[in-house]
């Protein structure tokens, strides 16, 4: 069982987990596109099979995210937002203007690069029969097997470079919505620096009804054994702190005081 000291000290030697609650649909949008185009990336330059696999079937479900709704004029909306905000920087003391001027000239390059791919980039993944025919059944268990789709069984079985190229192919159509998000998200992160806080008996409670917050970060001790609930609304959220007691027993709250690091974004 954790002691108190070990439960107040977000600073441990082993790091930091960060838990991340988004607090609009926008964001939850936003993190859901980051963390699948984040295992695209990765599994795409990965030689096996099975990473191939987990490559096509990340990139189908980003696919599914995009079709929702027009998150290509939200990641707009909000790298403008963001160009906005750095602006007023400008004539602020002990601005680093080289730093500045960087940060506003990558949000235009990646605005730049959305315009130019346009509301139909991703059309051909949409249009490509192969993957359409992968996306109808991977929603069944086992469905995607070699005696399902026989062609998606060739191509896994092609040399890796092959699949590598093709999957890098269908990952360009995605770079530039994806790669805006991940900025819009590095900004929004960025802007609030994280401030410690205290849950008396493992319960944190937060309201503002003026707050316009996207996005709740709790930073906790990766050896604390301990981890956050989040529910939360537009203007309010509680974090209940639950201690970790393995894969075979329901976590219990804790029942002491919890300090742990807060940034509110």
């Amino acid at each position: 069982m954790n002691t108190a000291a070990e439960l107040t000290s977000p600073s441990a030697e082993h790091g930091l987990i960060t838990f991340e609650q988004p607090l609009t649909e926008r964001m939850r949008t936003f993190l859901r596109v980051e963390f699948l185009y984040d295992q695209t990336r990765f599994h795409v330059d990965e030689p096996t099979e099975f990473s191939s696999r987990a490559a096509v079937a990340a990139l189908l479900e980003i696919l599914t995210i995009l079709g929702r709704g027009d998150v290509r004029a939200d990641v707009l909306k909000e790298l403008e937002r963001h160009s906005e905000l750095l602006e007023r920087y400008r004539s602020q003391p002990g601005v680093d203007p080289a730093r500045l001027t960087g940060l506003i000239d990558n949000i235009d390059d990646l605005r730049k690069q959305l315009s130019t791919a346009g509301p139909q980039a991703v059309n051909p993944l949409k249009e490509c029969d192969f993957l359409n025919t992968i996306r109808h059944r991977i929603g069944i268990p086992g469905g995607t097997c070699m005696f399902d789709l026989p062609d998606y069984g060739y191509w896994l079985k092609l040399p890796a470079a092959e699949r590598h190229r093709q999957l890098d192919d269908w990952t360009q159509h995605l770079q530039p919505i994806c790669e805006a998000v991940a900025e819009v998200l590095w900004l929004t992160r960025e802007a609030t620096e994280a401030s410690e806080q205290v849950a008396p008996a493992g319960l944190f409670h937060h309201f503002d009804r003026n707050d316009q917050a996207n996005l709740v970060r709790v930073l906790l001790p990766a050896n604390g054994g301990v981890f956050p609930e989040i529910s939360a609304g537009p203007h309010r959220f509680t974090i209940r702190f639950v201690r970790w007691r393995g894969v075979d027993s329901r976590p219990v709250q804790v029942n002491q005081e919890v300090r742990f690091d807060l940034a509110i974004c």
